[in-house]
């Protein structure tokens, strides 16, 4: 009994994380830690701003392509529907 517990305590602590014990390989391993999320900060920023850009040069591309019409100030566009007599409510 003792030993399959125990056998189970190696395992547990197989994939948990240690701390080194010198004070220099901390120091070099807490500075790698801060530069790898330095890096994805860095690369996250410069994707999602490359993402905006090319969204930007879709819509401006595809404004482009739509011909320009003249537009008179008096007239409404829209879709209508005539609706017959009997459909409307009598109130």
């Amino acid at each position: 009994m003792i030993n399959r517990t125990f056998q189970f305590a190696q395992f547990r602590t197989l994939f948990a994380p240690r701390k080194p014990r010198h004070p220099l390989v901390r120091v070099a391993v807490g500075l790698l830690g801060v530069a790898i999320l330095g890096v994805m900060v860095f690369v996250g920023v410069f994707v999602g701003a490359a993402m905006i850009m090319a969204g930007l040069a879709w819509k401006l591309l595809a404004q482009r392509k739509a011909p320009a019409r003249a537009v008179d100030a008096n007239v409404v566009e829209g879709e209508y529907r005539v609706v017959r007599k009997p459909a409307l409510p009598t109130h």
